[in-house]
């Protein structure tokens, strides 16, 4: 076992009971995107405690924050996460339905492990680094709301990950590997059509209908489903239909829409047709549209050279032994998901176990995830690497009441660990041998031109 490997085991073994404890005090904080206000409070607090430099308030977010050390090159950042969903409350560790606060709210997507497993790599590195003389700097981002709030997008923007060579981070998921696929671009948009009131029956002729206009906008929508790509994706909800009496001609009526896709300029043309889409609907209606901008997510891009070097790490460290009260949970837990949860053709040789504990292997990149993500903002400015390991019982659905009960407890935070081990590995890698970073930048630069 080489020394950077029984380094890494040590400080997790000495400091997992400290880690697991922050992911479970920002588990039962359960704050919602860009109000993160006691969740951000605690990392910064850790961050300072370990001797690192905090900035906080960063692109004029309150939630958003850095944490430095050391000085020069390389510079390498790790992502963190730690906002919540709403309405998921849910007890930890049991496999019935059960919120601690009802309509309350829980980590739906395990960001309390996502943050508190980066910051964990991050202090590794800091310590590492002081105590074997590696020069270069390691960065921790507290980053909020990437659910709801686009966090790493306002930061991106604002310029807070410029100076990086290289960021790293890591998802919980239901297995363990090395993300090689895209993301796809999702572009927020809402429609505002006014037009004017008045009585349906005795006078309609005076009145023009708001509501008119935006069901022709939708009507257009789902026909311009059949004329574009595949992986595209349109996505709307009426959010406001301009009342509820029948008799009223509605002067007001509005709708939220997202489109998306595997490259941002696809998602881009997208949105132009829907604009053009709309200002015909507001024509033939005789209304007018207000047409707004809203959040938006850039595609994420995949860099194979640190994604290599990456796997390299995962398949070095000890992957995590469940118990057999884990493992029952797990068991438990599935008997709630659906059978396409259950038995998804292509992965039920891994899902023959409660737990998907083995590696699946990394076969370069290519291919795209039909979600979306915030890191690929990142991934367009630096090379971008990200994990994910095994927090959860095999087929977990996202953004369920099941999840939330293993993010907070035993069976989410061995993926945690698993994954502060392989970030704080490839880190040290990296400080170690800078030569790889400008391989990575390379091709981060064909990919983004």
């Amino acid at each position: 076992m080489e020394q950077k490997l029984r380094w890494i085991n040590g400080f997790t073994k000495r400091r997992e009971e400290e880690f697991t404890g922050l992911s479970r005090e920002i588990w039962n904080y359960a704050e919602t995107g860009m109000e993160e206000v006691r969740s951000a409070s605690i990392l910064c607090r850790v961050l300072k405690e370990n001797g690192f430099r905090v900035e906080k308030n960063l692109a004029g977010i309150q939630t958003a924050f850095v944490g430095s050390f050391g000085e020069g090159s390389p510079v390498i950042g790790f992502l963190g996460e730690f906002d919540a969903l709403e309405g998921l409350s849910q007890k930890a560790g049991i496999a019935a339905k059960e919120p601690e606060k009802e309509n309350g709210n829980g980590h739906g997507c395990g960001h309390n492990l996502l943050g508190c497993g980066s910051l964990a790599a991050a202090v590794a590195v800091k310590e590492y680094m002081e105590e074997h003389g590696l020069m270069g700097t390691v960065r921790y981002y507290g980053c909020p709301g990437e659910e709801e709030g686009c966090g790493k997008v306002h930061m991106a923007k604002a310029g807070c990950f410029l100076g990086l060579d290289a960021a790293l981070t890591w998802h919980p998921m239901d297995f363990n590997g090395i993300e090689g696929r895209g993301s796809l671009a999702d572009l927020c948009m809402s429609f505002h059509f006014t037009g004017k009131s008045a009585h349906a029956s005795s006078c309609p002729h005076m009145g023009r209908s708001a509501l008119d206009a935006l069901e022709l906008l939708n009507i257009a929508s789902n026909f311009m489903r059949e004329h574009i790509i595949p992986e595209a994706r349109i996505h709307y909800a009426i959010t406001d239909a301009g009342g509820t009496a029948p008799n009223v001609i509605p002067a007001r009526a509005s709708a939220a829409y997202e489109v998306r896709a595997p490259k941002r300029e696809q998602a881009e043309e997208l949105k132009d047709r829907l604009f053009r889409a709309a200002r015909g609907a507001a024509m033939m209606t005789d209304t007018e549209v207000e047409m707004e901008d809203g959040n938006s997510y850039s595609d994420y891009i995949p860099n194979d050279c640190l994604n290599r070097i990456a796997w390299e790490q995962l398949q070095k460290v000890e992957l995590p032994v469940y118990t057999e009260e884990e493992r029952d949970l797990a068991a438990r837990l599935r008997q709630t998901f659906s059978e396409n949860a259950r038995d998804v053709k292509d992965r039920k040789e891994r899902w023959q176990e409660p737990i998907a504990g083995n590696l699946v292997s990394y076969e370069g990149t290519g291919g795209c995830l039909p979600v979306s993500t915030d890191v690929g903002d990142v991934s367009y400015l630096v090379p971008t690497v990200q994990l994910y390991t095994a927090c959860c019982a095999a087929g977990t659905p996202g953004h369920s009441w099941q999840m939330v009960s293993q993010t907070g407890c035993s069976i989410g935070e061995k993926g945690m660990i698993t994954a502060a081990k392989v970030l704080a590995l490839t880190a040290l890698h990296l400080f170690e041998k800078p030569e790889l970073l400008q391989k990575a930048w390379e091709e981060h630069k064909r990919k983004v031109e």
